[in-house]
């Protein structure tokens, strides 16, 4: 299955062209690393959330905008490789950065959904969640039955992958993101619509949806804590 290194990062909303070209700088050097997909998505929708969102697990500030960012490896082993050489390159450590690279996050996770297929991506709905470590098959199961009614209103493809590597970070992290508690894992999942309109469109009638009712008496996670928000494409390698 396919490895993905998430990222959220605050970035001054003024650097937008700055940050934009400073990723674009980079697409060559994660391809050579065997990244076989790298998209940078620029926060468009992102609601306040009444215990986390994706805005405060990046500590953001009034003049920035939060990213919703990832990478695809075809495997854990080519993204620790790729990894290990970013860290030994002393270039990048010199690199200029337009953004405050102590409250970016990253971590790594294992698809364990993946329906459907990204081309024609205009837009994408972006989540990250605890899920308890023993509710990951319950999670899936109502996850993938999901996938199939975003298909029905028109997602382009579906991800749900896994927390397999979450680091501590010195200001933020993943796990202080989402309020983690112990026997939890992070999962950092995301939904690929054709255009804004699209999605806007869609959510309405996903709502109506009796398939998309909520079990509350047996959901899977505390929803309290799911952060979510909708972000535009500024880079994508599969465009």
């Amino acid at each position: 299955m396919t490895f993905v290194e998430g990222f959220l990062t605050p970035v001054p909303t003024a650097n937008k062209d700055k940050y934009k070209k400073h990723a674009e700088s980079a697409v060559e050097l994660f391809q050579n690393l065997g990244a076989t997909r790298f998209v940078e998505a620029w926060g468009d929708d992102v609601p306040d959330g009444k215990t986390n969102d994706l805005k405060k697990a990046v500590d953001l500030k009034d003049d920035e905008t939060v990213l919703f960012s990832w990478l695809e490896y075809p495997d854990k082993a080519t993204r620790d490789e790729a990894n290990r050489k970013m860290m030994e390159d002393p270039d990048l450590g010199n690199m200029e950065m337009p953004f405050d690279g102590s409250r970016m996050i990253f971590a790594g996770f294992e698809s364990f959904v993946d329906v459907g297929d990204g081309n024609g991506t205009g837009y994408v709905d972006g989540y990250v969640l605890p899920v308890p470590a023993e509710n990951r098959d319950a999670y899936k199961d109502m996850a993938t039955k999901a996938a199939t009614v975003f298909q029905d209103y028109g997602a382009l493809r579906i991800v749900e992958a896994w927390g397999e590597d979450i680091p501590d970070g010195k200001k933020t992290d993943y796990n202080r993101a989402t309020l983690r508690k112990d026997g939890e894992r992070v999962v950092y999942s995301w939904v690929e619509w054709p255009s804004k309109e699209a999605r806007d469109t869609a959510w309405p009638k996903l709502m109506e949806d009796e398939r998309m009712k909520p079990d509350f008496e047996n959901m899977p996670f505390d929803g309290q804590r799911m952060m979510w928000g909708g972000f535009a494409p500024i880079l994508d390698t599969k465009a």
